[in-house]
């Protein structure tokens, strides 16, 4: 089955490749900004469902993965910063706090024509705790670049970031950007068939 990652995340790519999985990856052009709601759970799986409706349509007979992450920090949405002061001021808010990490993801799978025949979306969230942050040590990891691609401002993998979180409670996939044991789970329960195919070779 022809798997297809609807995302340009190269950490959900290198999760991906963990599973070893053969995958294509096909980022989505859907305007994100048209999507509006209150809630991170509601949020973050229309965003999820909106990128992957949109590359479905390019991958006739393909299985598509869409997710979407978010901060979520006194009710308000971090995203990815656009500049230097943004990202310092992210880094400054979540310094010695908990915040919340959600991600949507939309499972989907299209026939022949590139239409979806099945699909399920679902969300999972995890609480992220940071230590009391310097101004040093922030202005070090922005000057690293590394902040800028990420939500919140800060990667919990392989880079100065994973220093700052001090615990976790819940998924720690979550916040690399995508929860692979609910995902696991929720395609057996929902795709069993296709579960079977990707994941034992079945026929």
């Amino acid at each position: 089955m022809n798997i297809v990652l609807a995302s340009a995340s190269p950490r959900r790519a290198q999760l991906f490749k963990q599973l070893n999985f053969r995958f294509s990856i096909s980022p989505s052009s859907a305007d994100e900004n048209s999507v509006k709601s209150s809630a991170p759970p509601e949020l973050v799986q229309k965003l999820a469902k909106i990128k992957g409706e949109d590359v479905a349509k390019k991958h006739p007979g393909s299985f598509i993965i869409a997710a979407d992450t978010i901060v979520w920090f006194r009710k308000k949405t971090l995203g990815k910063p656009n500049n230097e002061p943004e990202a310092k001021e992210m880094l400054r808010m979540l310094s010695n706090q908990t915040h919340e990490v959600y991600t949507g993801v939309f499972i989907a799978v299209t026939d022949a024509r590139g239409e979806i025949i099945d699909d399920f979306t679902f969300e999972q969230r995890t609480k992220v705790t940071f230590s009391a942050l310097t101004d040093h040590e922030i202005n070090y990891y922005i000057s690293t670049g590394s902040p800028f691609d990420k939500a919140g401002a800060y990667g919990i993998q392989d880079d100065f970031g994973s220093l700052f979180v001090e615990k976790i409670e819940g998924d720690y996939y979550n916040v690399v950007g995508f929860p692979l044991n609910k995902f696991y789970q929720q395609l057996k329960l929902n795709m069993p068939k296709i579960h079977q195919k990707i994941f034992f070779n079945a026929s």
